[in-house]
């Protein structure tokens, strides 16, 4: 049996979820700790948070330190999201926090972030798996942005983050002077821009029935909603339409005795409705669940499935994989030519194995760099690495770190242009030599691949791959005239041989 800490540092609140981890699947919340902690309204606007705020936060995880204690919690993971992301002096700040609290706070990305909140999510297993198979998506609702995720037939297609959370809303509405009765209005003119370029660009002629809902706010009425014939958790359209009607009609002070809440909650309980209401009709939805899950339900999921205490049934890693593919669409790669690089790369890549040492996550980084090896093409085919790799870096794929996006986009830049060494590629990225030599061994796996099938013929359909003493021999049963291959093939070999000191070898057999 082991007990784990799950703690999230928010733009709103601080929580902190106690998990018992008691046999193989079994994972069960035993206390959840809450501190109202306004750190977003303050990091949005300034970039930095006071002395008294700073003091707050860290009295308040000296006494989770505390609990912690008492329940004899074996790990735990800190978290930080947009509020501490945002900050100009991150790393000042996680310093005087680990020194006057003893917590060693990690800060997400936001993909991670969002990435985990879909952990989360996934964890309630049939239930997630059974509202995936239609149409659906998931509405991410933070302090600082939202975050919206496509499903077609139950997997992951396109991700989006718009910068319109509850808190940065509020914050702009807050110089406005606006009316009580003109919020509505102003909030929908604020996200409609972006959202009308979300649907314009990503939604097309997607359907979309269902919406599951993850935020601090809307979330928690939706979970606790009793239909009196319905499963708890689950709103029809027309019921939110009648929920959105009755908090138009009540006032701040109203609202919050009727639903439980601070004045302070219930007002970004409003703004989240109103975005949520936007959205529903945006994607014409008729089904909203909200799961009740927090971030701290995907910290606790990921260090169950990282010890092996959970066996995770969705399959994440297909889930990465169709934004890579939704994304090289977007960019006019070729589906063809894809198919036959990652064949190609991944073959040289498992009969390596005891060269490269490296394991399943960077053979996902290598599928992925195949999928997108041409995207740059789309803006120029002089300055295709380059624009690649700019690309990537700007197009979030959710189950990816910022570092391994990185990781990714190198590798893409580095298969059409020259290779950097550590000394000037350190110079320009905050990537350590352990990333570096990864981008290193995969770049050259790929341009052997690229090499192979430069013709862009596919004439390497047929090949069989060996490693024998320090050759890597291709056998290819092939008529076709292969001299181009051939040719260009010696000049990317040289970078093969140079990483694994291991020369590629091409043998053609002629078969009638």
């Amino acid at each position: 049996m082991k007990t784990f800490a799950a703690i999230d540092v928010g733009s709103f609140e601080l929580g902190m979820k106690i998990f018992e981890f008691s046999g193989r699947n079994s994972m069960r919340e035993i206390d959840h700790i809450r501190h109202r902690i306004d750190l977003g309204s303050e990091t949005y606007a300034t970039g930095k948070l006071r002395y008294e705020k700073m003091q707050e936060l860290c009295r308040v995880l000296r006494e989770y330190t505390t609990i912690m204690k008492a329940y004899k919690v074996d790990s735990y993971r800190a978290y930080g999201t947009s509020a501490i992301r945002e900050m100009k002096n991150m790393d000042i700040a996680l310093g005087q926090i680990e020194q006057n609290t003893g917590i060693h706070m990690e800060v997400l990305s936001n993909s991670e972030q969002r990435f985990l909140d879909y952990k989360s999510i996934a964890s309630k297993g049939e239930l997630f798996n059974r509202i995936i198979e239609k149409g659906t998506a998931i509405v991410d609702i933070g302090g600082g942005s939202i975050q919206v995720s496509l499903f077609d037939k139950d997997t992951l297609v396109s991700t989006q983050n718009l910068r319109i959370g509850v808190l940065r809303l509020q914050e702009r509405l807050g110089g406005l002077n606006a009316a009580p009765s003109q919020m509505e209005n102003l909030v929908d003119e604020m996200a409609g821009a972006q959202l009308s370029v979300f649907k314009k660009l990503y939604l097309k002629d997607r359907e979309i029935e269902n919406i599951i809902v993850v935020d601090d706010y809307l979330s928690k009425w939706i979970a606790g909603y009793d239909p009196g014939h319905e499963q708890i958790g689950y709103v029809k359209r027309e019921e939110y339409d009648r929920f959105m009607n009755r908090i138009r009609e009540k006032s701040r002070e109203e609202c919050a005795r009727a639903l439980g809440v601070t004045e302070d909650e219930a007002a970004l309980l409003f703004i989240s409705s109103v975005l949520m209401n936007r959205i529903i009709k945006m994607l014409d939805a008729r089904l909203i669940w909200a799961p009740g899950v927090t971030l701290c339900d995907g910290i606790a999921y990921e260090y169950a499935e990282q010890q092996k205490m959970v066996i995770c049934e969705h399959d994440f890693e297909k889930d990465i994989l169709a934004c890579a593919k939704t994304m090289s669409k977007r960019y006019m790669g070729s589906r063809r030519r894809a198919e036959t690089l990652i064949n190609l790369a991944l073959s040289i890549f498992d009969s390596m194995k005891k060269i490269h040492g490296l394991g399943r996550r960077e053979r996902l980084y290598l599928q992925i760099a195949a999928i997108l090896h041409d995207c740059g093409k789309y803006i120029s085919l002089v300055n295709l690495g380059e624009c690649s790799y700019h690309i990537i870096m700007s197009t979030e794929i959710i189950g990816l770190s910022h570092m391994e996006r990185e990781i990714v986009a190198y590798i893409v830049k580095f298969n059409h242009d020259e290779f950097q060494y550590y000394e000037k590629l350190s110079a320009e990225s905050s990537l350590d030599k352990n990333a570096y030599l990864i981008i290193a061994k995969l770049t050259a796996i790929l341009k052997i691949a690229n090499g192979l099938d430069r013709s862009h013929k596919q004439k390497f359909e047929n090949v069989k791959i060996m490693l024998k003493d320090n050759e890597l021999i291709f056998t290819v049963n092939t008529q076709e005239d292969i001299t181009l291959e051939k040719g260009l093939f010696t000049y990317r070999a040289k970078f093969f041989e140079e990483v694994y000191n291991v020369r590629p070898v091409i043998k053609q057999r002629r078969t009638l």
